[in-house]
Protein backbone atom coordinates (compact mmCIF):
# COMPACT_ATOMS: atom_id res chain seq x y z
CA UNK A 1 0.00 0.00 0.00
CA UNK A 2 1.52 3.30 -0.88
CA UNK A 3 2.15 5.43 1.53
CA UNK A 4 0.42 8.97 1.73
CA UNK A 5 2.34 12.34 2.69
CA UNK A 6 2.47 13.65 6.09
CA UNK A 7 2.97 16.87 7.66
CA UNK A 8 6.57 16.54 7.98
CA UNK A 9 7.55 14.54 4.25
CA UNK A 10 7.74 17.61 1.87
CA UNK A 11 5.47 18.05 -1.20
CA UNK A 12 7.05 15.02 -4.01
CA UNK A 13 7.32 16.39 -6.88
CA UNK A 14 8.21 14.75 -10.84
CA UNK A 15 10.03 16.51 -13.31
CA UNK A 16 9.05 15.78 -16.98
CA UNK A 17 11.80 18.25 -19.57
CA UNK A 18 14.23 16.75 -21.15
CA UNK A 19 17.02 19.94 -21.07
CA UNK A 20 19.08 19.07 -18.28
CA UNK A 21 19.85 22.92 -17.60
CA UNK A 22 16.19 23.70 -17.15
CA UNK A 23 15.58 20.00 -15.41
CA UNK A 24 18.53 21.51 -12.48
CA UNK A 25 16.99 24.82 -12.55
CA UNK A 26 13.83 23.47 -11.61
CA UNK A 27 14.79 20.93 -9.16
CA UNK A 28 16.74 24.04 -7.25
CA UNK A 29 13.56 25.83 -7.42
CA UNK A 30 11.82 22.80 -5.59
CA UNK A 31 14.51 22.15 -2.60
CA UNK A 32 14.00 26.22 -2.10
CA UNK A 33 10.68 25.72 -1.92
CA UNK A 34 10.58 23.14 0.56
CA UNK A 35 9.74 19.99 -1.73
CA UNK A 36 11.66 17.16 -2.83
CA UNK A 37 12.25 15.84 -6.12
CA UNK A 38 9.85 12.23 -6.51
CA UNK A 39 12.07 11.91 -10.16
CA UNK A 40 12.27 13.13 -13.32
CA UNK A 41 11.90 11.58 -17.28
CA UNK A 42 12.65 13.13 -20.68
CA UNK A 43 10.01 11.39 -22.63
CA UNK A 44 6.45 10.38 -22.80
CA UNK A 45 6.90 7.09 -22.17
CA UNK A 46 9.28 6.77 -19.74
CA UNK A 47 7.50 9.79 -17.73
CA UNK A 48 4.29 8.14 -17.70
CA UNK A 49 5.68 4.66 -16.43
CA UNK A 50 7.88 6.69 -13.37
CA UNK A 51 5.06 9.16 -12.35
CA UNK A 52 2.78 6.17 -12.22
CA UNK A 53 5.29 4.59 -9.69
CA UNK A 54 6.32 7.25 -7.94
CA UNK A 55 2.80 8.57 -7.53
CA UNK A 56 4.44 12.07 -6.79
CA UNK A 57 1.26 14.79 -5.39
CA UNK A 58 2.62 17.11 -8.40
CA UNK A 59 3.91 17.21 -11.61
CA UNK A 60 5.43 19.41 -13.84
CA UNK A 61 5.34 18.97 -17.17
CA UNK A 62 7.05 20.57 -20.33
CA UNK A 63 4.48 19.92 -23.70
CA UNK A 64 7.74 19.25 -26.15
CA UNK A 65 9.29 16.46 -25.32
CA UNK A 66 12.25 14.20 -26.95
CA UNK A 67 9.58 11.76 -28.35
CA UNK A 68 6.06 13.65 -28.07
CA UNK A 69 4.61 15.78 -25.86
CA UNK A 70 3.39 16.98 -22.67
CA UNK A 71 -0.12 16.55 -23.62
CA UNK A 72 0.52 12.92 -24.27
CA UNK A 73 1.84 12.34 -20.59
CA UNK A 74 -1.16 14.58 -19.35
CA UNK A 75 -3.99 11.96 -21.30
CA UNK A 76 -2.44 9.36 -19.92
CA UNK A 77 -2.50 10.88 -16.55
CA UNK A 78 -5.83 11.45 -16.35
CA UNK A 79 -6.60 7.92 -16.90
CA UNK A 80 -4.62 6.13 -14.94
CA UNK A 81 -3.92 8.85 -12.08
CA UNK A 82 -6.40 11.81 -11.84
CA UNK A 83 -5.53 12.64 -8.10
CA UNK A 84 -1.77 13.69 -9.29
CA UNK A 85 -1.98 17.59 -10.54
CA UNK A 86 -0.36 18.13 -13.37
CA UNK A 87 0.76 21.80 -14.01
CA UNK A 88 2.09 22.13 -17.90
CA UNK A 89 4.28 24.74 -19.12
CA UNK A 90 6.12 25.54 -22.26
CA UNK A 91 8.09 28.16 -24.86
CA UNK A 92 4.83 27.81 -27.02
CA UNK A 93 2.12 29.56 -24.46
CA UNK A 94 -0.32 30.48 -26.74
CA UNK A 95 -4.00 30.71 -25.95
CA UNK A 96 -4.58 27.26 -27.31
CA UNK A 97 -2.45 25.62 -25.76
CA UNK A 98 -3.33 26.89 -22.55
CA UNK A 99 -6.94 25.91 -23.13
CA UNK A 100 -6.04 22.29 -24.27
CA UNK A 101 -4.06 22.01 -20.94
CA UNK A 102 -7.40 22.52 -18.95
CA UNK A 103 -9.49 21.22 -21.12
CA UNK A 104 -7.35 17.92 -20.60
CA UNK A 105 -6.91 18.35 -16.81
CA UNK A 106 -4.10 20.44 -15.77
CA UNK A 107 -3.99 22.14 -12.75
CA UNK A 108 -2.33 25.40 -14.39
CA UNK A 109 -0.27 26.17 -17.71
CA UNK A 110 2.96 28.71 -17.09
CA UNK A 111 4.80 30.02 -19.93
CA UNK A 112 8.60 29.06 -19.37
CA UNK A 113 9.72 32.81 -19.88
CA UNK A 114 7.30 35.09 -18.25
CA UNK A 115 5.95 32.62 -15.50
CA UNK A 116 8.16 30.33 -14.72
CA UNK A 117 8.65 31.64 -10.96
CA UNK A 118 4.86 31.29 -10.87
CA UNK A 119 5.04 27.56 -10.57
CA UNK A 120 7.83 28.06 -7.30
CA UNK A 121 4.81 29.53 -6.25
CA UNK A 122 2.84 26.52 -6.41
CA UNK A 123 5.15 24.53 -4.69
CA UNK A 124 5.54 26.90 -1.88
CA UNK A 125 1.74 27.48 -1.47
CA UNK A 126 1.75 23.70 -1.32
CA UNK A 127 4.47 23.25 1.26
CA UNK A 128 3.43 26.08 3.24
CA UNK A 129 -0.59 23.96 3.84
CA UNK A 130 1.85 20.67 4.88
CA UNK A 131 3.68 22.86 7.97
Amino acid sequence: MQARATASTPVRVFLVEDSEPVRERLKEMIEVAGGAEAGHAAGVEAATRAILAARPEIVILDIQLADGTGFDVLRALQLQAPEIDVYLYSNHAADPYRQLAMRLGARDFFDKVSEFERMRDVIVSRCATRH
